[in-house]
């Protein structure tokens, strides 16, 4: 924004304020840095919680919990129906971190999605 003083001719001081538009390429710019910033601090974040689960695994400070998990199978008919065919519940292994580890959903994920489907 931009402050301009101009004088009418009664010599009294006006002020008029300019607003400029930023640039195309300015904001092409700022929007990849933002983005270059954010894809940054996900992937310290994901290098500090593996960090943080390798030093678990190594000093065995229970790194693996578990979950009861509701598996059942969604089978599509061919008359637009779909079955549903349920297994019984099941602990299932997970990694007490906030991203999957070693093969294993995160606990926090298994917690708040105690059911499994599956599309056959």
């Amino acid at each position: 924004m931009t402050i301009r003083v101009r004088r009418n001719k009664a010599h009294k001081i006006r002020t008029v304020l300019i607003s400029k538009t930023m640039p195309a390429s300015r904001l092409k710019g700022t929007f990849l840095a933002t983005v270059l910033i954010l894809e940054s601090l996900v992937v310290l974040a994901y290098g500090i919680d593996y960090l943080v689960f390798r030093y678990r695994v190594a000093s065995n400070r229970q790194p693996f919990g578990s979950v009861t998990v509701q598996s059942y199978y969604a089978v599509g008919q061919k008359n637009g129906k779909t079955e549903y065919l349920f297994d019984p519940p099941q602990p299932q292994t997970c990694v007490r971190a906030l991203f999957p580890h070693a093969g294993y959903a995160p606990c926090w994920y298994l917690n708040r999605h105690p059911e499994q489907r599956t599309d056959i």
